[in-house]
């Protein structure tokens, strides 16, 4: 009753602004309306247009912040802020080149391409399923902007629930693998089996440098670990690892073996041996496996693995087209600093409360730059989420009920073609059937002709055999339809469901038999009626601030609004449940989405060709410089291997380089920021003999259009080097600029960034390249689906375009808006940057500028003062900011004291006025601590932020100089529009020293309690 008392008397008090607050008056437009004023054109102009609804600022407002700037047209601030010399016409990006369409055009023709996809049933499996989503999950997870539009959860007080969500993804991983550690999730199962390689090259300090893969592991995971072997100069090696081991001068430079566990062909089998001989030489065995499989099965935790890993997309989350999944990834403790990605740990918060937190970040490329073996910069957090809820939601036993339907209804049709002659090639396997056909059939096109006939796709494997793979989504008609493929193949007659005679029996070895618990955890054991899901859902988002509740600022990231129109199509069944390697007479409304995407993102560049294929930014960095190695190697100038990068330069960049086997010169800049043009030059022609390349972010990292990027561009050029042109700015140059003009060779797009694809609370994303013509020939092909040049590099991702069904999102995006509105809002979103840097000024140091005194889509504030006057750290205004309801913006990157901001073109001005107010407020809460009013070691900034559980503590309990009025109630309107962190500050060291990444155990939460 205290606690409600304390409330009761907060809220009832009169609420008192700081006493130096200023009575600024905000604009306010004659009538809050649509972005545009103009009237339409006829009668038969569609009102539904896009723009309309994505950009934020009205006309009025956008005219208010022009005037404001001393600007009276949208033209002469743009001729302030892009140098003249990089800009395109006009008509390079606008209605001409890339005609707009209303949302309901859109969804027609969204509609239209669907129904161009045939909808067969696919069997192919090789990694991919059929998954059932729940619609609990589907409607309020994967299509909840509550779970979509957050970031990253870096700012862990206003994240736990997403926290929460992938802690239960890292226990449900380490659960079913038995291993000791799991991480957050990776990009796919290819590219997680390529990190493991790497761990294992890399646990052996390099000195050995062979990895064997077995001819089981799937082939498109073979394509990208030879791709990522290249780079860091590893010898790979496939064959059987149960017979090809016994060499013994391939096991003294042995440093790591992978197996498929069920192997690509559907085989079990056992791998403890090889586990021992493998250690035995010093090396890591890794293991790509299957979770629901996992539940039947011995887990690779028990029999001997020290990496594990695979796509956990089976739970809950669509085929669609290849991606985007979650990968998993599990190691033992001793490898768990050596892991790869994200890692979610629990910790506590200043009092004692228990919370999570991204773990471990001094691992992250940001810090460890061209020493990092790794250039993951983000995961599949939504997927991951996703799968995990999907766990929580079915339980130990509905998964194992899941598993072991879909292991008996293989063994039904493997008795069943048994039946008409044909032979299973394993005896021993979980879900998938490698059938030899030649005891019944002429050949495997006879028993594929018979399965497009029915609508089904089995998978080729080659003229005496097929594949099979069964899954979730499989029911007693399918099977019915998939025997009578066989059957109509070796004309045999037909059977029907009463003639089925359902296997009890299983077809695994008693060893290989799972003994083990799985999941005992109480997450896992309480959520099963939809109602309990449901609230738990909700319980877990209300902790998370998202774009639903306020902008989130965040410099470098671009968090725009990501509209509901554009993701509708994305659920879709005209889309969803397609197989990655279904063929392509099947996929054409998919193919079209992607050949018109492509077609308008080197329109929008300027440059020759583009591969959708990589599936985060730091991908696509990957991909572009592989390709210029390609380049060189084509021209018998391999040895070309330095790459110059800025010291202003985005972390994954120098990461990125070392992946593509490159060695790092780092280049530096002037004190205004700007590139160090006779630095460069320098540089270039010192390393002219082996220059291979030059990475540039344009605009820079600190958010300014350089004059010189042409000229830096021509240095590299002059000596023998290419240009990659970083696009994660991409934002500020649609319709103004573009990567070919400025210089660049090849540039890769963040389309989670610049073209709306959401950030998923840390994934997923997508990082195309597009090229100029010299280097077209050389974009990443694929192993079962035709793509990239004659002269393709082997593939970057495991699916062959990526993470395809979010590319809906973008393509949808760019036709609604169109040319002329892209532009616009390139054009919106400087305006806004640079309006809010008028605002902060005389506030805040702005650190950089161009010579008009204009940013570009983002600003960089200096906080520096504020730590030598009253000890206040970045981190301390970004904590004050979240008891504003504001996510706080980059923080202490690409500089150690400063603020990265950034608005984008969807925010209105209301809601820029309403940062900046905060911004100022806090301002004049630092200016008590300078003046000593406030104490250096309790205040409001330092105590950030104030949770409800600190805000309700008894008087006796309140110990601090300022009122709760202060701390929870700032400013006036948070008493109507709060959003509150859920704990108070996170201890960082605390959680790294006590490295704990599992859900608690029942002891555990009943001592909390």
């Amino acid at each position: 009753m205290a606690v409600l008392r304390s409330l009761s008397v907060l809220l009832a008090r009169p609420f008192a602004v700081h006493a130096r607050a200023t009575n600024r008056a905000h604009f306010k437009s004659p009538a809050r309306g649509l972005a545009t004023t103009k009237a339409p054109s006829s009668l038969f102009t569609p009102l539904d247009t896009f723009a309309d609804r994505h950009i934020g600022p009205d006309d009025h407002e956008i005219s208010h912040m022009l005037k404001k700037l001393g600007y009276d047209s949208m033209d002469a601030f743009i001729a302030d802020t892009v140098p003249d010399k990089i800009r395109t016409s006009a008509t390079s990006v606008g209605n001409e080149s890339i005609p707009s369409l209303s949302e309901s055009e859109l969804f027609q023709r969204a509609k239209e391409l669907g129904r161009a996809n045939k909808p067969f049933k696919s069997y192919i499996g090789m990694g991919y399923h059929n998954a059932v989503v729940p619609p609990v999950i589907l409607r309020n997870v994967m299509e909840s902007p509550a779970w979509y539009t957050p970031y990253t959860p870096y700012q862990p007080e206003i994240a736990q629930g997403r926290l929460e969500s992938l802690v239960n993804f890292q226990t449900m991983v380490m659960s079913l693998t038995s291993m000791d550690i799991a991480n957050a999730s990776l990009l796919d199962e290819a590219t997680a089996a390529a990190e493991g390689m790497v761990m294992a090259f890399t646990g052996s300090n390099g000195k050995k440098r062979t990895f064997f893969a077995d001819n089981g592991v799937a082939p498109q995971t073979v394509a990208v670990l030879r791709t990522r072997a290249k780079g860091f100069g590893i010898k790979l090696v496939v064959g059987d690892a149960l017979e090809d081991l016994n060499d013994e001068a391939l096991r003294k430079d042995l440093c790591g073996v992978l197996v498929q566990y069920p192997d690509v062909n559907g085989a079990v089998k056992d791998f403890s041996g090889l586990a021992h001989s493998v250690h035995t030489a010093g090396a890591l065995l890794v293991c790509a496996t299957d979770l629901l499989a996992l539940t039947m099965l011995k887990p690779p935790g028990e029999w001997g693995a020290d990496i594990v890993l695979g796509n956990s997309a089976r739970f809950g989350v669509p085929a669609g087209y290849g991606g985007p999944h979650a990968a998993f990834f599990a190691c033992t403790d001793k490898l768990k600093r050596k892991m790869p990605g994200r890692l979610i740990g629990r910790s506590r918060d200043v009092n004692g409360k228990p919370a999570y937190r991204l773990a471990l970040q001094t691992r992250e490329q940001h810090i460890r730059r061209e020493k990092a073996t790794s250039n993951i910069c983000t995961s599949q957090a939504l997927l991951a989420n996703m799968a995990a809820m999907y766990a929580v939601y079915h339980g130990p036993v509905s998964l194992q009920r899941i598993a072991q339907k879909v292991h008996c209804l293989t063994q039904t049709v493997k008795t069943a073609v048994e039946y008409y002659g044909y032979k299973a090639v394993s005896t021993h396997f979980f879900d998938t059937l490698t059938i030899d056909v030649s005891s019944a059939v002429k050949d495997a096109d006879a028993v594929h002709a018979a399965a497009l006939a029915a609508g089904i796709n089995l998978r080729k494997v080659d003229a005496k055999h097929v594949g099979l793979t069964l899954d979730e989504s499989v029911g007693a008609e399918d099977v019915v339809s998939l025997i009578n493929v066989f059957a109509r193949a070796a004309s045999q007659p037909a059977i029907s469901a009463s003639d089925l005679t359902p296997s009890e029996t299983l077809a695994v070895p008693d060893p290989l038999r799972r003994t083990s618990r799985i999941l005992p955890h109480p997450v896992f054991n309480t959520h099963h009626s939809e109602t309990e899901m449901l609230r738990y859902i909700y319980h877990l988002q209300s902790k998370d601030l998202g774009l639903e509740h306020a902008m989130i600022p965040l410099g470098s990231c671009t968090m725009k609004l990501n509209s509901t129109s554009s993701m509708v199509p994305l659920t879709w069944p005209e889309f969803s449940p397609v197989h990655p390697f279904a063929p392509k007479d099947q996929v054409e409304g998919y193919l079209q989405v992607i050949k018109e995407l492509e077609e308008d993102l080197c329109k929008i560049t300027g440059f020759a060709a583009c591969s959708l294929q990589p599936n985060s930014g730091a991908a696509g960095e990957y991909a572009g410089l592989s390709v210029i190695r390609a380049y060189h190697e084509s021209r018998g100038e391999g040895h070309r291997d330095i790459c110059l990068i800025p010291l202003s330069a985005h972390g994954t960049n120098p990461a990125s380089a070392v992946m593509a086997g490159l060695k790092v010169v780092p280049v530096k800049t002037h004190a205004d920021g700007n590139l160090d043009l006779e630095d460069l030059r320098t540089k270039a022609e010192k390393h002219k003999d082996n220059l291979a390349a030059f990475m540039i972010t344009y605009p820079s990292t600190f958010g300014v259009f350089e004059h010189g990027v042409q000229d830096a561009c021509k240095i590299i050029h002059d000596n023998g080097g290419q240009v990659y042109l970083d696009g994660a700015n991409l934002n500020a140059q649609i319709g103004l600029t573009n990567p070919a003009i400025c210089g660049g060779d090849v540039c890769h797009m963040n389309l989670h960034k610049t073209f709306a694809i959401p950030h998923g609370g840390g994934g997923p994303g997508v990082g195309p390249i597009c090229v100029a013509g010299h280097l077209s020939p050389f974009l990443p092909s694929h192993p079962l689906v035709a793509t990239g040049g004659d002269k393709a590099i082997e593939a970057v991702a495991a699916a062959p375009f990526g993470s395809a069904s979010i590319l809906l999102i973008s393509w949808a995006y760019i036709k609604m808006l169109g040319g002329s509105g892209l532009s616009d809002a390139s054009k919106v979103a400087l305006l806004n940057a640079n309006y809010m840097a008028h605002r902060l000024s005389g506030h805040y140091t702005l650190r950089y500028k161009n010579g008009n005194n204009r940013v570009a889509h983002e600003l960089l504030i200096d906080l520096a003062e504020f730590d030598k006057a009253a000890g206040l750290k970045v981190m301390d205004f970004a904590k004050r900011l979240q008891d504003y309801s504001f996510h706080p913006p980059t923080c202490s990157w690409p500089t150690p004291t400063c603020m990265l901001i950034e608005p984008t073109e969807s925010e209105t001005l209301e809601e820029i006025d309403r940062f900046c107010d905060a911004m100022i407020q806090i301002r004049k809460e630092a200016e008590d601590i300078i003046t000593g009013k406030q104490p250096k070691d309790n205040n409001v900034l330092k105590n950030a932020p104030h949770p409800i559980s600190v805000i309700a503590l008894s008087e006796e309990e309140w110990n601090r100089p300022y009122s709760r009025q202060t701390a929870a109630y700032p400013v006036p309107w948070l008493l109507e529009r709060k959003f509150w962190p859920t704990t108070s500050r996170i201890d960082d060291a605390y959680g790294d020293l006590h490295l704990i990444c599992d859900c608690p155990s029942v002891e555990e939460l009943a001592s909390t309690h």
